[in-house]
């Protein structure tokens, strides 16, 4: 990692991209502003896209917030949050991101941020070119956010990155190592998580039928018995999904739908 740095600003407030951008305009030594977000969508998307190596970032965003953005990137830059609400302004960040800036930024205060930018960057040179807080960072953050129900999540496409609701999926299901999601119009898409995790992450009407199989329990249309146990569960989606259930999890089924 070397200066100038390929910095992106992520804000959902343009009075406020606007003048961080003016003030960093007087330091083009150390940063080059190389993109800017408006969303958290936005600025996952320009992430991955761009690889940057500093991002200033917005906590309060619409679609998704600073915490659930960073939680989803693949590799973590160096982060400067900058935000309105001072209840985030607490020592952890200080300690485990670069800097944090409350808005409206003091051009004062954001040199304070510079100084901290380039220790980084020679701290960082001396760890091979990684980020040293990148893992502490993302601990930090799953320690500061309660659990909160999903309500979206982000796959790929080409290169895209889209927000599927899950009011839209029907089911997830495991073929090999991969696990797909797939949206009741009949869409299928990869997506980074096991279906242990997703047990975890997702929504409670959403249940394990299989050891290969998650469905959203309200996009069942038909239910039939099977044997030993078992049931064929038929989907609500464009194909009229077909799963089968697994030997273990009968009386999960039978007690999650009152049968």
């Amino acid at each position: 990692m070397k200066l100038p740095l390929r910095t992106l600003l992520i804000d959902d407030e343009q009075l406020a991209l606007n003048r961080l951008r003016r003030l960093l305009g007087d330091y083009a030594d150390t940063f080059e502003i190389i993109a800017e977000g408006h969303n958290g969508a936005e600025g996952l998307e320009l992430v991955e896209k761009h690889k940057p190596d500093l991002l200033f970032l917005d906590i309060e965003m619409p679609l998704l917030n600073g915490f659930e953005m960073l939680a989803r990137v693949s590799v973590m830059p160096m982060v400067v949050f900058a935000t309105a609400y001072d209840q985030y302004a607490i020592r952890a960040f200080e300690e485990n991101s670069v800097d944090y800036l409350l808005k409206p930024i003091e051009s004062e205060r954001l040199q304070k941020t510079i100084a901290k930018v380039r220790d980084r960057v020679e701290l960082s040179q001396s760890e091979g070119g990684r980020n040293p807080y990148a893992n502490n960072l993302l601990q930090l953050l799953e320690k500061m956010q309660p659990r909160q129900e999903m309500h979206a999540m982000s796959v790929k496409s080409g290169d895209r990155i889209l927000l599927i609701p899950i009011t839209d999926v029907s089911h997830f299901e495991a073929e090999d190592k991969y696990v797909f999601l797939n949206t009741l119009d009949g869409q299928q898409y990869l997506v980074n998580h096991t279906l242990v995790a997703l047990e975890e992450k997702l929504p409670p009407h959403f249940t394990r039928i299989s050891r290969s199989a998650i469905i959203n329990t309200h996009q069942i249309s038909e239910i039939q018995r099977y044997f030993n146990g078992k049931y064929i569960l038929v989907m609500r989606d464009r194909k009229a999904t077909s799963l089968h259930s697994g030997t273990t999890y009968g009386d999960a089924i039978r007690l999650l739908l009152d049968m």
